[in-house]
């Protein structure tokens, strides 16, 4: 009896101090991705740490691919700082923070090609998982990795589009979050299906900006 009440004791305060580190890794999360809407690059410091928390998390409850994904996201944290301080090399862009690469838009048949190469990759990563591994809910645990690895890549070159995967990837973590009893992620991913819509909206707007800005750059040249 003795023993069985030390344990679940000693479950309670993993719980606890999980719960802990789940709050401040969500708080940094939301953080990251306000800035982001803003095109503010302290986003990035903001993801690289509250990813190098949720590396650790996902690994104690054996979501591998997401405990993966998050290694990558911190490399890609450090990445995306170095890309948004490279300056115009013309310097006529307009832009939503006055400074960094111009927010781009990429063509439907770009995306067709990239949701098609993505998904071949996430099934076969799925097979492995599954077979060789014990990760759970193998298939969808790397489908939302493989979509969140190429669309990370697509926010770090300022792709307007990439708000659409995020609401997809958003909208499918939330189910394998609440299956694995974190709430506060599972919480924190309803809020983020909602503010990557109004992402898009915003970079929309800057984007619209920037190439009416560009346009009317190119006018003024021609009639010079």
């Amino acid at each position: 009896m003795m023993e069985l009440t030390e344990s679940f004791q000693q479950i309670i305060n993993e719980v606890g101090v999980m719960t802990f580190w789940e709050a401040i890794a969500v708080v940094l999360a939301i953080a990251y991705l306000a800035l982001a809407m803003r095109t503010n690059i302290w986003c990035w410091a903001a993801a690289f740490a509250s990813t190098a928390i949720y590396t650790v998390l996902f690994w104690k409850v054996s979501l591998l691919m997401e405990s993966l994904l998050n290694i990558y996201y911190m490399a890609m944290a450090v990445y995306g700082y170095w890309l948004w301080m490279q300056q115009p090399k013309d310097g006529k862009e307009h832009h939503i923070n006055d400074a960094g690469s111009p927010i781009i838009s990429w063509s439907l048949n770009t995306h067709v090609l990239l949701i098609t190469f993505t998904a071949v990759i996430s099934i076969i990563v799925g097979y492995v998982m599954a077979n060789f591994t014990q990760a759970s809910f193998p298939y969808l645990d790397s489908a939302t990795t493989c979509f969140a690895v190429m669309t990370t890549y697509l926010v770090a070159k300022k792709v307007l589009e990439n708000w659409f995967y995020w609401v997809v990837i958003n909208t499918l973590s939330i189910y394998l979050y609440f299956q694995k009893g974190l709430m506060l992620t599972t919480a924190l991913f309803v809020m983020y299906v909602v503010m990557a819509l109004v992402g898009y909206f915003m970079w929309r707007k800057a984007w619209l900006a920037e190439d009416q800005s560009r346009s009317s750059v190119t006018t003024a040249m021609r009639n010079a």
